[in-house]
C-alpha cells in the first residue's frame, strides 16, 4: 500500500483516479492547487505524486523540483491534458518519473505507477545503506547541496563521463575531485586541463605531447597531460573554451583512448576517466556551431549542476564558519565567533560570484578583525554594509495603509532577487500596493511566478483584498 496525493483541479477526475487507486489498496489525498498541494507534501510522507501541470496558481511543471525535494522524496508522475514535447522535455529533465497524457490517465496508471513503487522500494533500501563521502570543502546541508551530493554518490562508483555545471564559484573543480576521491581510480592521478588557459600555439603538444625535433624548441620528447592521466581522472576544466579543431581530435581519445603525441607516427593509449566543467551554455554553443554535439553528448553521460549561493542561502552560516576557521589556520591565529547579525548580513547578498566571492570577502573580514576575538558587522566591506542599510530604509520608508489606498504616488519595488531574504512580508505588502493586487502585474514587476507569489502569500498570512 503506498500514499499517493494528487494534484489537479479536475475534480472529477480526481475521484476517477482516487477510486481507482483506492479499489488497489492504496491511500489517496487530493488537492486542487499548487499552493495546497506543495502544503499536504510538506507534512505528509507521501511515497508518489500525481501532479497536473495547469494549476488554478500556476504550473505544475515549476514546482517539480520542490515536490521531488520535500521530506518523504517523493516520485512525481505528471499528468496533463496536453501533449506538449517541450514539456514532456521538461518534466523528465527535472526528475519526474513518467509523463501521461489525462484522456488515458486513468486506464493507463497502474504500470507506471507499479513501476515508480518498484524503484521506490530500491531506493529506500538503498538510502538506508550508510554512504560515506569524500566531500572535502564541499560544505552544506540544503536540499539543493544534498541533491547534489547525491548524483555524485550514485555517479563515482561509475567510469563513465561526468559533466559539472554551475556558475562561476560554485564549487565544480571541488566536486570533480569528489567524483575521483569517491571512485575507483582514487589512488591514481588527478589531472587538471585548465583549457581557458591552454597557449593557443601549443593546445596539442600540453594535451598530447611531443617529439624531439616536432617543432622548433622540441628539444626533447615529452609527454601530454592525457600521458599523466592514466589510470587516473582527466578534468577538462571550462571544457566549453576547447576551440573546435581540438574538441575533433579529443573525441577520438575520449572514445577510444587513443591519441598521437605532436610529430609522432605512433599511437598512444590511455585509459582515463574524464570529467569536465563549465559555466557556459553547451547546449546553446552547440546551436550556434561553437561545440560539437558528439562531443558533448559523450561529456555528458551524467550531469551534475550546481547551484548559485543565492538559492541555498541556508548552507551560508555553516560556510561562513568553516571558511573562516580555515582563514584562522592559515594566519595562524585564534578561531573566532561569528555574531548572528554578522551571519545574517553575509545571508542578505545575492553573491553572483557564488562561494568563491564569499571567500574573498571573508578574507578581508579576517584580515580587519585580526585582533578580534569576535566577527562584527563593522569588519564587513563598507559596501556590503551600505548594501544592507539601503535595503532596510527602503523597506522601512513606507507602510500599508488600511483603506488599500493604490492612488497613492509609490516607488516602484526592487527586483526580487534583490530585496529577498530582508523583509519578505514587507516586500510583499508593498508589490501589493504597487499592482493594485493585479497578480499578474506583480508577477511581472518581481520576476516571480504566479505559483510563488500565492505561496509566498500563504506563508506569510497575506490575503488579498486587505483583509
Amino acid at each position: 500500500m503506498a500514499e499517493i496525493l494528487i494534484v489537479d483541479d479536475d475534480k472529477m477526475l480526481g475521484s476517477m483516479l482516487t477510486k481507482r487507486l483506492n479499489s488497489s489498496g492504496h491511500d489517496v489525498t487530493c488537492s486542487c492547487t499548487l499552493t495546497d498541494g506543495f502544503g499536504e507534501a510538506e507534512g505528509g510522507a507521501f511515497d508518489i505524486v500525481f501532479l497536473d501541470v495547469k494549476l488554478p496558481d500556476g504550473n505544475g511543471l515549476d514546482y517539480l523540483t520542490r515536490f521531488t525535494n520535500v521530506s518523504s522524496r517523493p516520485e512525481v508522475i505528471i499528468i496533463t491534458g496536453d501533449g506538449d514535447p517541450k514539456g514532456a522535455e521538461k518534466a523528465i529533465k527535472f526528475g519526474a518519473w513518467s509523463y501521461l497524457q489525462k484522456p488515458h490517465v486513468v486506464r493507463d496508471v497502474m504500470f507506471p505507477l507499479t513501476r515508480a513503487l518498484e524503484f521506490r522500494k530500491q531506493k529506500l533500501q538503498f538510502s538506508r545503506t550508510p554512504v560515506v563521502l569524500k566531500r572535502s570543502d564541499i560544505i552544506g546541508d540544503s536540499p539543493a547541496i544534498n541533491a547534489c551530493l547525491e548524483q555524485l554518490a550514485n555517479v563515482a562508483n561509475g567510469d563513465a563521463s561526468v559533466l559539472i555545471t554551475g556558475e562561476t564559484g560554485t564549487g565544480k573543480d571541488l566536486f570533480a575531485q569528489a567524483v575521483h576521491s569517491n571512485s575507483m581510480r582514487a589512488d591514481e592521478p588527478f589531472v587538471t586541463v585548465d583549457c581557458a588557459s591552454l597557449p593557443e600555439t601549443l593546445i596539442e603538444s600540453t594535451l598530447f605531447g611531443h617529439v624531439k625535433g616536432a617543432y622548433t624548441g622540441a628539444d626533447k620528447t615529452e609527454g601530454g597531460l592525457v600521458q599523466f592521466a592514466n589510470g587516473g581522472t582527466l578534468f577538462l576544466d571550462e571544457v566549453g573554451e576547447l576551440p573546435l579543431e581540438v574538441q575533433k581530435k579529443f573525441l577520438r581519445v575520449i572514445q577510444e583512448g587513443r591519441y598521437r603525441p605532436v610529430g609522432s607516427s605512433k599511437e598512444l593509449y590511455s585509459n582515463f576517466r574524464v570529467v569536465a566543467a563549465t559555466n557556459c551554455d553547451l547546449e546553446q554553443m552547440n546551436q550556434d556551431n561553437m561545440f560539437r554535439t558528439d562531443l558533448l553528448f559523450r561529456l555528458r553521460s551524467f550531469h551534475i549542476h550546481l547551484p548559485p549561493l543565492r538559492e541555498r542561502t541556508e548552507d551560508i552560516p555553516l560556510l561562513a564558519r568553516h571558511l573562516v576557521s580555515r582563514l584562522c589556520d592559515r594566519l595562524k591565529i585564534e578561531q573566532k565567533v561569528l555574531t548572528s547579525e554578522f551571519v545574517s548580513h553575509l545571508q542578505a547578498q545575492e553573491w553572483r560570484g557564488n562561494v568563491r566571492e564569499l571567500f574573498q570577502i571573508l578574507e578581508e573580514v579576517c584580515s580587519k578583525a585580526f585582533h578580534h576575538p569576535t566577527i562584527f558587522v563593522y569588519h564587513l566591506p563598507d559596501h556590503i554594509r551600505i548594501n544592507h542599510a539601503q535595503k532596510n530604509f527602503y523597506s522601512n520608508s513606507t507602510e500599508y495603509s488600511e483603506n488599500n489606498d493604490y492612488s497613492l504616488k509609490l516607488d516602484k519595488p526592487l527586483p526580487w532577487k534583490e530585496y529577498k531574504s530582508v523583509s519578505e512580508k514587507e516586500y510583499l505588502i508593498q508589490l501589493l500596493r504597487y499592482s493594485g493586487e493585479n497578480i499578474p502585474k506583480a508577477c511581472e514587476i518581481s520576476g516571480i511566478s504566479r505559483a510563488r507569489v500565492y505561496q509566498l502569500l500563504k506563508k506569510q498570512g497575506i490575503k488579498l483584498g486587505g483583509k
